[in-house]
Order: structure tokens, then sequence, then C-alpha cells
């Protein structure tokens, strides 16, 4: 069972994280709305073995070989976590009978790291604080971590009729 649980948080977070990204592309192409550069979150995480954690503004940071591999292989491995995290909390029952709510408490969890975690790290501060309009910012991030947990709904739900 706990081979089954493993199996299905990473098919289930790729699928939710992957929604997530479809979303970010239709706001770009339908209303042009540019989406996080994965590559940004990559050079954070590619200071972190010289013990650099926040900077003032990522992108004026030193370029880090590999950057955007890394941004995006975190992004998915994240992703994988949370769906992880939702299967621990609801189990394998969930898993095989997937009901929205749980997916969507998750998804709307999820954004606290973002506001705390990532933001300030990257030197946008503490939920976008420091950004040309923090509340948009918010209400974006809101909205792609709850698509984030719609996706964790739908992946569980097309796994759950695949996986009999």
């Amino acid at each position: 069972m706990e081979t089954d649980l493993v199996l299905r948080a990473f098919l289930i977070g790729i699928g939710a994280t992957a929604v997530m990204d479809l979303w970010a592309v239709a706001l770009k192409r339908l209303l042009d709305m540019p989406s996080l550069d994965y590559g940004m979150v990559g050079r954070w995480i590619g200071h972190f073995p010289q013990g650099r954690f926040m900077h003032q503004r990522i992108v004026a940071a030193a370029p880090v070989r590999g950057e955007r591999l890394i941004g995006w292989t975190a992004h998915y491995a994240i992703g994988i976590v949370f769906a992880g995290l939702l299967l621990l909390i609801w189990g394998h029952d969930w898993a095989t009978r997937p009901t929205l709510g749980p997916a969507l408490i998750i998804g709307l969890m999820t954004v606290v790291a973002p506001f705390f975690l990532m933001q300030p790290g990257m030197g946008a501060g503490i939920a976008a604080s420091k950004t040309p309009s923090p509340n948009i910012a918010r209400l974006r991030s809101l909205l792609a971590h709850a698509i984030f947990g719609l996706g964790l709904y739908l992946s569980a739900l097309v796994l759950s009729i695949l996986w009999r």
C-alpha cells in the first residue's frame, strides 16, 4: 500500500502541476499575463549551497548554471510533495475515490510556500509586499494554487478511473 501511495503521489503531483502550468499558458496566450520564470526559481535555489537564501532582487543575482532546469525540476518535485501531503492526510480511500474538497484545501494551503518562503527569498517581500501591485500578485498566486488544487482532484480522478 505504501508503494501504491508513493506512485499515486508522483502521478497526481505531476498531473496537478501540469494543470497549473496549462493555466499559466492560457493566461499568457489569452490575456498576455506573464507567468513565473522558473529560471529565477532555479537561480534562487542554485544559491542555496553557498548559504544564500535571501536576495534583494533575484534577477540581479549571479546566474546559476542550469537554473532553468533546477527551477522546473523543483516546481514539479514540490507538486509531488504536496500531492503526497494530500495522500498522507486523506489516505488511500481519497486516492481511489477523490473528492474536490480535500484537493482544494491542500491547493490553497500551498500558497503559504510562495508567500512566506519563495517571494521573500527572491526579493518580492512577504506575500509579494514589495511588488508594484501586491494585491494583484497575491490574487494571482491564490488563483494559481486553487487551480493546482483542482489539478490534484482531476489527476486523482483520472488515475482512479485508469488504475483499478
